[in-house]
């Protein structure tokens, strides 16, 4: 079930979209503040995210800038800005789709299932000077030193991105990364880990968590401890 995060304060608009996704098979999580939306991106992992533009504690363009230079998910606004300025800085900012109000629900769902079949891949993440280049597999560290990292090590670090906030096991790490072709082992994972830490450097290495008996995580904000 693909899980969609709803960010919208008409409370009218938000209930009656919640309940028309949810019997088309999605799962919805609704946000009627960018506070509520941020918590739940901290806490939980999202196919789509739904963005309004005008919210009670700020704007979802802002709102949008910063969040996807950490998380990789995609998102979609659907807003009463339809402006051609307004339409140009939200795919400037990185849109699969605007949608302006009102709209037809067909429409928006149509819009929904083009974004989950077919978005854009990650391409590049910023974290307060580390930087990720996803196509060259670089990691630009915060001190300036830059390092092409080997094919599985970046497919692990890929994986912790694209999942986060979820933790990822030793066991999904091998099948994702490895595959059925070779015979890795979970210390052959931890010591990947251990050059993926060395690779970003600090203070970044602490976003790589470990979560004892489990696997890792990638957590987009700062922690006080990263083993």
């Amino acid at each position: 079930m693909k899980r969609l995060l709803l960010v919208e304060d008409d409370s009218n608009l938000g209930q009656t979209l919640v309940e028309r996704l949810s019997r088309e098979g999605y799962q919805v999580k609704w946000a009627d503040q960018l506070s509520e939306a941020r918590r739940a991106l901290a806490e939980e992992t999202f196919n789509l995210i739904i963005l309004d533009v005008s919210l009670p504690d700020g704007s979802g363009f802002d709102f949008a800038r910063k969040m996807r230079a950490q998380h990789p998910t995609p998102f979609l606004f659907v807003t009463a800005q339809g402006s051609a300025e307004a339409r140009l800085e939200g795919y400037e900012l990185g849109a699969e789709e605007f949608v302006p109000k009102p709209f037809h629900f067909k429409e928006l769902l149509m819009r929904i299932e083009h974004v989950l079949r077919n978005h854009r891949p990650l391409k590049e993440l910023d974290f307060e000077g580390l930087k990720i280049d996803f196509d060259q597999r670089l990691v630009e560290r915060a001190d300036g030193a830059c390092d092409r990292l080997p094919e599985k090590d970046f497919g692990v670090l890929r994986l912790l991105i694209e999942r986060s906030p979820a933790v990822v096991s030793r066991d999904e790490i091998i099948e994702k990364v490895w595959g059925e072709e070779s015979f890795p082992t979970n210390r052959t994972v931890d010591n990947v880990i251990v050059r993926l830490r060395q690779a970003i450097g600090e203070p970044h290495s602490a976003k790589i968590h470990s979560v004892r008996g489990v696997g890792y995580q990638w957590r987009s904000e700062g922690v006080s401890n990263g083993q």
